[in-house]
């Protein structure tokens, strides 16, 4: 049995980081992987996705500023976006294999326990004075008859040929994001969601005017409504739903969920605590098996799982490792968004909870009137802003077609605390953006 000072169980971007730290240090390291190498993000995830954007965001503004100063919107080719989509990112996780084998040694299969410091992968058996998990997460799957004719995220990142119609079942922001690609180019889209709103953890206000801007692509909503079964109809397939009305349609897309990939880990074996929202990790992201971590998404940790908090983890247990570290691990004042057209973004106290609880109050901006927002015809671009009771900029949401870039003007300024004072002295944004109107935020 070959021993190592380090094995990671995973090549994603929490993986991937912590090993190109390590490999530099001399110690031995292994890295185990049994999906596609540099997991979702680079392959399935993120980075195809705002590839695509690209493309989705130029039609469908063009088709806002139809009749104000375009004459005739773009096309959005779904089938000629995605060959060139695939042309970028097909290459990636045998490059990225290529990489870690120049790193470290690679065991390619899905790695198990058999104790605390000792994974079996395809018959073979490594230890480890130190093991990290960071297997991510995958696509949830409802347990329904027909569930095999649904699709994924995954899938639809890849679907070569648009489709005419497509039922999405959920309401997250992977549905909302992908739903909203497939309208613009021209698919039908019915999505099913089996509450009353979509997009939960953002800005609840905003998140029901997303519905209405989507609606108006021409995404039709069915709320309190859950797929109950899908059958194959000749070149089409039926999606029943427990409204008693059934959906016809070229596609099935679950977007249900994600979960965390925990199945094949054995982790009984090595006494580790998990539930289904992840494995258990304390401030110094150790499970409850010493000497046994774990990083990114799959720890069950109420952070928004996104490749930046997992980086974050590798960079941590990095210099909890190799420089001495023994703080517990601190996280920043987070961003996120979902990437649909028009975007919603938010960052910090959300007005939803700001109103719910005392020493904060909610402040809200029409961005219409700035000639940024008006040129692109951005009648509905909004934001919220949520202050302490010492009046400190402590939140911010906002629903735009630029909101993620317009958050992350705020970003900086809650994590930092800065105050109108310190803006005014020290910065001078670009003019005319929303960075230049930030002073105006700030008390």
């Amino acid at each position: 049995m070959k021993h190592y000072d380090y094995i990671i169980l995973g090549t994603g971007p929490a993986g991937y980081k912590l090993a190109q730290l390590l490999s530099k240090t001399g110690k031995s390291l292994l890295a185990v992987e049994g999906g596609l190498f540099g997991g979702t993000c680079p392959n399935v995830g993120c980075e195809p996705k705002i590839f695509l954007s690209g493309a989705v965001h130029t039609a469908a503004a063009s088709r806002q500023l139809t009749g104000h100063g375009i004459s005739r919107p773009a096309k959005l080719d779904w089938d000629q976006l995605m060959s060139t989509k695939k042309a970028r990112f097909d290459s990636w996780p045998a490059e990225t294999k290529a990489i870690y084998e120049k790193m470290c040694d690679v065991a390619v299969g899905y790695g198990q326990f058999v104790d605390a410091h000792t994974i079996e992968v395809n018959g073979q058996q490594y230890s480890g004075d130190k093991i990290i998990i960071a297997t991510g997460h995958r696509p949830h799957r409802l347990d329904i008859p027909g569930e095999e004719y649904a699709h994924d995220s995954t899938d639809v990142l890849s679907l070569a040929r648009r489709p005419d119609r497509a039922v999405f079942i959920g309401g997250g922001y992977v549905a909302i994001e992908l739903a909203s690609f497939l309208a613009v180019a021209g698919t039908r889209v019915d999505m099913l969601i089996r509450s009353d709103r979509i997009l939960r953890g953002f800005y609840s206000k905003y998140a029901k005017e997303m519905v209405t801007a989507l609606e108006k692509q021409g995404i039709t909503f069915h709320f309190h409504t859950n797929a109950t079964a899908i059958t194959a109809e000749n070149a089409a397939y039926r999606v029943a739903t427990d409204q008693y009305n059934e959906l016809v349609t070229d596609y099935v897309v679950d977007a249900s969920g994600r979960v965390p990939n925990v199945e094949w880990l054995n982790l009984p074996a090595a006494g580790i605590k998990f539930s289904n929202k992840g494995i258990a990790v304390d401030d110094h992201l150790q499970t409850s098996a010493p000497g046994v971590y774990a990083i990114g998404d799959i720890t069950s940790q109420p952070l928004p799982k996104l490749t930046p908090v997992a980086e974050l983890d590798a960079d941590y247990l990095f210099q909890l490792f190799e420089d001495g570290h023994s703080a517990p691990i601190h996280y920043p004042t987070i961003g996120t968004a979902a990437f649909a057209f028009p975007e919603i973004a938010q960052v910090g106290v959300s007005p939803d909870e700001a109103v719910k609880q005392e020493g904060f109050h909610v402040e809200e901006r029409n961005l219409s009137g700035g000639s940024l927002y008006a040129g692109l015809n951005e009648q509905e671009a909004r934001l919220t802003v949520v202050y302490d009771n010492h009046d400190h900029l402590v939140g911010a949401s906002e629903i735009g077609a630029t909101a993620a870039d317009d958050i992350n003007n705020l970003v900086p300024i809650i994590g930092l605390g800065i105050n109108r004072a310190d803006w005014v002295r020290n910065v001078m944004p670009i003019y005319p953006a929303l960075a230049d109107k930030v002073s105006g935020l700030l008390k």
